[in-house]
């Protein structure tokens, strides 16, 4: 491709409200355009990139046994009521009527769709197991777009689904589509890892696993052991900590109320009072499924709603708000205790096993001193409602501790089980001629999503560094001087020997000055520069990668040789 003729609008400077560094570059390089908060275009770089990704999955999805289909993005809601998420979705399912009045949505994902499928077209355990996918665009109506790719309102999603007759079928597929992941975001050259998580709203029966690329300016934490393999994403990180440990009923002491005038928070008590956040215990008050209840937990740790949810077998869960905890507690936020509570109280295992805490009094500006879990209040149940924190101990191994790492969600695979199918009856006969449910697997990869987080990994302070299996090109070839005849026409030899090579190749053939065309060549970051300037009368080059500093001074031959080897690595 000639550089002269290709859409490539470079900025010197990033947009300002382009904060993560892959949103910077990929404005900076050309490959993307805004068109509205979260919705972009694909200029040709950005598209070429995107072709890679997707070729590398749908080898790698063909390899393992799926089949490709391609799935309407328009989508009944009725189906999404047969499944029971129309509502329970929120308000990310972007909704609409056509003009019979009929309710539909832009699928953000596509279980119902396919489940309705496989209902009309299986019948018989002969006709499974069966894997298929797609590569298309999805819709959520995100509250608040950001980082560019990372987070859209429209994107682009390999989604796979697996129907077995038995979960010993789901456990072979899902290992078949945890394995080709691995593959995938090898090739891909990232750095990541897969870690245990929460199925969230696409929910299900069995095990789930989200894959994470590491990278700063992740949205999500990565809690990991220093020892074994075990990691998790933090909403699901567990600590080792026995689950049915009590505090030791003990004589009970008399409590204390201490004047603790404006300290609302953990910080402000340990500043003023001078004692560690541990001696605290945070009493926190929740609406689940309408019902308000007091989660507690020590004063150094956070709570995990999605433990707590779980845990109390509940289907909303909310912070409650100023109104109802003064209802509630008879004090305003931030003095809460769960000494007199009469509603139910749910202490975590660290803060039950707290001999002597400090806690809210139930009182403004007042807390009480010397309260002793188990002796002064007591609660339903204790458990493991926290976040896992730095240094915890490993819950798989007993020498690791948990660190701490941001990650990307690039990929996540689920075990589904019957949710989707005993719910829309999608059903099979067996070999004894009984109908059974569908047994489900999900497995889905944000595209465009990798585009960005390739970035986040590989880049320097000059722009981008592709890893040479997606780079938009494979070499790119700079003559000096567009007015050079001899330059030019070296040039353009190159250029045809790598096609004949089959070998990509982006020809800056514009009129200006080589510095430019150097920033912009660091900027775009193909992988391999060959650099034809004042030898080229002599079939002498310089060759350069994009990943290293130096470059090296070769002849045509050696040059095209260098570039063959490239065209292989991934």
């Amino acid at each position: 491709m000639r550089q002269s003729q290709l859409l490539m609008p470079t900025l010197r400077e990033a947009p300002s409200e382009a904060e993560a560094v892959s949103h910077q570059l990929l404005l900076r390089a050309g490959l993307v355009r805004q068109l509205a908060a979260g919705v972009y275009t694909y200029l040709p770089l950005g598209r070429r990139v995107l072709r890679k990704l997707e070729a590398i999955v749908r080898e790698e999805m063909d390899k393992a046994g799926g089949q490709e289909v391609l799935m309407p993005a328009l989508q009944p809601a009725e189906l999404w009521r047969q499944s029971g998420r129309y509502e329970v979705y929120g308000p990310e399912l972007v909704r609409l009527r056509d003009r019979h009045d009929r309710e539909f949505a832009l699928g953000p994902t596509h279980e119902e769709v396919i489940t309705a499928l496989m209902r009309g077209e299986t019948s018989s355990y002969r006709q499974l197991p069966a894997t298929l996918y797609q590569i298309q665009t999805k819709f959520r109506d995100e509250q608040r777009p950001r980082y560019g790719l990372l987070r859209g309102r429209e994107f682009l999603m390999k989604d796979a689904y697996s129907f077995d007759a038995d979960w010993e079928g789901l456990h072979r597929s899902y290992v078949a589509m945890y394995d080709a992941y691995h593959r995938i975001f090898a090739r891909c050259g990232l750095t990541f890892r897969a870690v245990e998580a929460d199925a969230g709203s696409i929910g299900g029966e069995g095990g789930t696993h989200e894959f994470m690329a590491l990278a700063d300016i992740g949205e999500d934490t990565i809690a990991s052991c220093t020892c074994c393999d075990y990691a998790a994403n933090l909403e699901k990180a567990e600590y080792g900590i026995a689950t049915n440990h009590k505090a030791d009923v003990v004589e009970p002491t008399k409590t204390k109320r201490l004047h603790t005038p404006g300290s609302k928070t953990i910080v402000q008590l340990t500043e003023s009072l001078g004692l560690e956040a541990t001696a605290f215990i945070k009493t926190l008050i929740f609406i689940a499924d309408g019902k308000p209840v007091a989660i507690l937990v020590r004063g150094d740790h956070e709570v995990n709603d999605i433990k707590v949810k779980q845990a109390l077998g509940v289907v909303s869960l909310s912070l409650a708000d100023q109104e109802t905890t003064e209802r509630v507690t008879g004090a305003p936020t931030g003095f809460a205790g769960p000494v007199g509570l009469t509603i139910p109280v749910y202490a975590d295992i660290a803060a039950a096993q707290i001999s002597s805490a400090i806690v809210g009094a139930n009182e403004e500006d007042y807390h009480l001193v010397d309260v002793q879990p188990g002796v002064h209040f007591t609660y339903e149940a204790s458990g493991d409602y926290r976040n896992a924190a730095m240094g915890d101990r490993c819950p798989r191994c007993e020498e690791g501790r948990l660190q701490f790492n941001r990650g990307i969600e690039i990929g996540h695979v689920f075990k589904l089980g019957t949710k989707y199918s005993e719910a829309m009856e999608a059903t099979f006969l067996d070999a004894a001629g009984k109908a059974q449910p569908l047994i489900m697997g999900c497995y889905g990869i944000g595209v465009s999503r990798l585009l960005s987080a390739v970035i986040e990994q590989h880049a320097d302070e000059q722009g981008i560094v592709w890893p040479a299996s997606i780079a938009p090109y494979r070499v790119h070839i700079v003559p000096v001087s567009a007015k050079d005849e001899t330059q030019m026409a070296l040039a353009f030899q190159l250029a045809e020997r790598l096609e004949a090579a089959g070998i990509e190749w982006l020809l800056d053939d514009r009129d200006e000055r080589p510095g430019v065309k150097f920033k912009d060549a660091d900027l775009i970051g193909i992988p391999l520069r060959i650099t034809v300037g004042r030898q080229a009368a002599s079939g002498i080059v310089e060759v350069k990668r994009r990943s290293e500093a130096a470059a090296k001074e070769l002849s045509i031959e050696e040059a095209l040789t260098m570039a063959s080897m490239l065209a292989v690595e991934h």
